[in-house]
């Protein structure tokens, strides 16, 4: 005699009430996944979590407070089990990687259709994730054009980036390190290069988000 197995437990994260309302109402008329929860902030899914006990949340990414990433890292880090599914209109690389990092083990569009969702929900139960076309396409963009690490830049490199942080032009960069301006122009190309930056301006943004100065 084969054993019912009980349905998945989901828990809905999202703003938006009518988006909990539409997924929750696809959830009822499927015999094998059931909505144990609907939640409107991320503090509200962690108390929904240690009460609910859900297999799968469901998680959207923008909301105001805690948003999708840190709910998903911190439901992952108190319930390892629990299996979490970014469902976001957004696929830019770093919302994809960020959710990912955090521990969803998928990553979804809203305009999934509903066999699709229903699919990423028993996958991620079983473990196995689910990445939208859009998602594993940013992935791969991000893998083939990752920024070169810190360490690849040289000494000589650093120190010159950290003087464009400034604000200082090229001449006056020669000028401070007592080398010719074409050593500062070659510098600074390399720079870009390896930062993959298009300007001064995004190469020295970019070192700022990242610390190198």
């Amino acid at each position: 005699m084969e054993t019912h197995r009980q349905p998945i437990r989901v828990l809905i994260v999202d703003d938006h009430s009518v988006v909990r309302s539409g997924l929750s109402a696809f959830l009822t008329v499927l015999d094998d996944l059931v909505c144990v929860g609907e939640a409107a902030t991320g503090a509200e899914a962690i108390h929904l979590c240690e009460r609910a006990r859900p297999d799968v949340v469901l998680m959207d990414l923008m909301m105001p407070g805690l948003d999708g990433a840190a709910t998903t890292k911190a439901i992952r880090q108190r319930w390892p089990d629990v299996q979490v599914i970014a469902l976001t209109s957004f696929k830019e690389e770093a919302l994809v990687q960020n959710a990912l990092q955090s521990g969803a083990i998928g990553y979804l569009l809203k305009n999934v259709s509903a066999d699709e969702l229903a699919g990423a929900i028993r996958s991620a139960y079983a473990g196995r994730p689910t990445l939208a076309p859009e998602a594993a396409q940013a992935l791969i963009h991000a893998t083939i054009h990752r920024p070169a690490p810190a360490n690849e830049l040289t000494e000589r490199e650093h120190e010159i980036l950290s003087l464009m942080a400034e604000g200082l032009s090229n001449p006056e960069i020669a000028t401070r390190l007592f080398v010719s301006r074409s050593t500062v122009k070659f510098h600074v190309s390399n720079i870009l290069s390896k930062l993959e930056a298009g300007s001064r301006t995004e190469a020295v943004a970019m070192a700022i988000q990242r610390g190198l100065v």
